[in-house]
């Protein structure tokens, strides 16, 4: 019999909730590891991102008031990013399909809210008679992966789509009761990052730029003293950018004249945001409060 593959030495697991999430946020920091031949990488996607909407024309049949058929689509979306990223552990919460895209309300720009409650899919991800049985699925992951570092969102989900919320709350829980895990980490965006990324595109509108520039209340963002840890992306920008472009249903990418280190993105809203070199996060303890350390590397300190 032969002997089972080796388990790398660093292990690190990422939950998401949809397809494109993991790039956005978080696609230069798996790229990164991924390229570590010690590191095993793995992501967790909760839901296909049924209730997305469509960026392509000719795509717009897939959506879920017409043909129900953009889950299906955005699992190869997934699996182009994925290869991009040279991510080869990827797995769908419960299995594909099994709890589905909540939807949201749209607030200011990007930031968004629950639907009401008598909308909600019975199979909706945020549902709560739900709940339980994600916590238990992820933990039935954690228990198998066993990573010492695990990345999640902080209570907001970022932006407040109530998928988000719920991936962070079944993280936290998940990973409390998991004891191999060492650290957790909330992706975040800081105010002074997202700042001056929106100052580099200033202008770009006369390089061609074909969407409206955000302004800083309309991004996710939190202050800059919630960061603990910076994770340097310029080397896995191509990757990112691949990554990125291969969620066409969800994003463009738009990339400034050669030297002129513009780059961004829209999301169907057609806002532009700046595509950051530098991925930041908040290291927390088990009950969501930050650990006062400044970092580089999401492995500092774990030694095995």
């Amino acid at each position: 019999m032969p002997a089972p593959p080796r388990r790398a030495r660093r292990r690190l697991l990422l939950v998401h909730s949809h397809p494109d999430d993991e790039t956005i946020t978080t696609g230069g920091t798996i790229a990164r590891y991924a390229a570590d031949p010690d590191t095993s990488v793995t992501l967790v996607t909760c839901t296909l991102g049924e209730r997305g909407e469509v960026m392509v024309p000719e795509l717009a049949g897939l959506t879920a008031d017409q043909a129900d058929q953009l889950g299906g689509y955005r699992i190869g979306e997934l699996a182009g990013a994925a290869a991009a990223l040279r991510l080869t552990d990827r797995r769908f919460l419960g299995g594909a399909g099994r709890w589905r895209d909540s939807g949201m309300v749209t607030l200011e720009g990007v930031l968004a809210a629950a639907p009401p409650a008598e909308q909600l899919h019975p199979r909706a991800f945020c549902a709560d008679n739900q709940r339980a049985a994600q916590i238990a699925a992820l933990a039935e992951i954690l228990a198998e992966v066993a990573p010492q570092v695990v990345v999640g969102y902080d209570p907001s989900g970022g932006y407040g789509h109530p998928d988000h919320v719920r991936a962070h709350e079944i993280t936290m829980a998940a990973a409390a009761a998991a004891p191999g895990v060492r650290k957790v980490y909330w992706t975040v965006a800081p105010t002074a990052d997202v700042s001056a990324g929106l100052d580099e595109l200033a202008g770009a509108a006369e390089h061609g730029l074909p969407w409206r520039l955000a302004s800083p209340n309309e991004l996710p963002c939190v202050p800059d003293d919630m960061v603990t840890t910076r994770v340097d992306v310029a080397p896995q920008l191509d990757a990112k950018i691949a990554a990125l472009r291969a969620h066409a249903t969800q994003l463009t990418v738009w990339v400034g004249p050669p030297g002129s280190g513009k780059l961004a993105y829209a999301l169907t809203n057609e806002i532009a945001q700046p595509v950051l070199r530098t991925e930041s996060y908040t290291l927390v303890g088990a009950a969501g409060s930050v650990r006062p350390v400044r970092e580089t590397d999401l492995f500092d300190g774990i030694e095995d």
